[in-house]
């Protein structure tokens, strides 16, 4: 055998190997991440606000594991709940959402949509996600408003393209979210009128930004209208990542350092902190994670220092 197909070989036996661990063992290795670093946003004297933020389920019916996992989070002790969206990933699977998320809506929550809470997901080339930010192909259009309607039932606040005040361990946050930036729904310019709306008529205390999809526009324009902190999903982390590296690519304009986690924007002389949550799921035609374990996120928020 000559050293060429020795090489083959290991590269193919190295492919296998990541397969087998991607497709049938990381993508049901679900963990809870708490990040180390707390966010000092909230006024002077504030309690500190435990945050569950959950994104990209991306859930199929017949994902009975996963919904269980899911439904085990209302176990937690947290405050707030963030939904970032992309919580279906199938024509039928709002019931099982709903069910499975049912326990946590007696916890304050806000949400904005992804793209999947609007069409069924469609087969495509997933190699087509390294040259190029995916573009919808499906016209299967879901029962979206029975997801919206039963989240605003709960209390839920429907941040999409729109903004309202919870009052949370005895502080008024003040929320402002836009549609999905990804599929062309968000109204940018909104995110400042609302703030101005809710400063006017509600006074919160702190401001809170949501969006599905972390574009660098979005990010700048929740600077702009001078809110310190946004959460994201969307990326999935990257999904398929390089060890020791990281992402690869983060499905949007996002730099891949950016991927998950916590990271810290300046524009004009406001800083705005970003979690993005690299989420449970992927697409039930790409069912792969890689250095990437599906994850939700804890974050604390503390007061600033006097």
């Amino acid at each position: 055998m000559t050293l060429l197909w020795a090489l083959v070989l290991i590269l193919l036996g190295a492919g296998l190997l990541a397969a087998i661990w991607g497709i049938g063992i990381e993508r049901h290795l679900r963990v809870i991440r708490h990040e180390e670093q707390t966010i000092d946003v909230l006024p002077i004297g504030s309690q500190p606000i435990r945050v569950l933020h959950i994104s990209d389920f991306h859930l199929a019916p017949w994902q009975k594991r996963k919904l269980a996992w899911i439904h085990r989070l209302a176990a937690l002790e947290v405050d707030l709940v963030v939904d970032t969206g992309d919580n279906l990933g199938h024509s039928r699977a709002i019931s099982p959402t709903l069910a499975a998320l049912g326990d946590l809506g007696a916890k304050p929550g806000v949400f904005v949509n992804g793209s999947n809470d609007y069409y069924a997901p469609k087969a495509r080339n997933p190699f087509s996600y390294l040259a190029a930010p995916s573009e919808r192909h499906s016209q299967v259009r879901l029962d979206t408003k029975t997801l919206t309607n039963a989240f605003e039932n709960w209390g839920w606040l429907n941040l999409n393209n729109s903004g309202g005040s919870l009052v949370v361990n005895g502080t008024k946050i003040g929320f402002v979210g836009i549609d999905d930036f990804h599929d062309g729904l968000s109204d940018l310019a909104s995110i400042a009128s609302n703030k101005a709306k809710l400063e006017q008529q509600e006074a919160p205390q702190v401001f809170i930004g949501v969006t599905h999809a972390p574009y660098l526009a979005v990010i700048d324009a929740m600077n702009d209208a001078q809110v310190p902190l946004l959460f994201g999903g969307h990326t999935h982390g990257g999904q398929v990542c390089i060890p020791g590296y990281g992402a690869i690519v983060t499905n949007c304009d996002l730099p891949t350092k950016a991927a998950k986690g916590l990271s810290s924007w300046s524009r004009g002389g406001n800083q705005l902190w970003l979690n993005v949550c690299a989420g449970l799921g992927h697409s039930i035609f790409a069912p792969v994670r890689f250095a990437c374990r599906p994850e939700v996120r804890i974050v604390t928020l503390v007061a600033k220092k006097a």
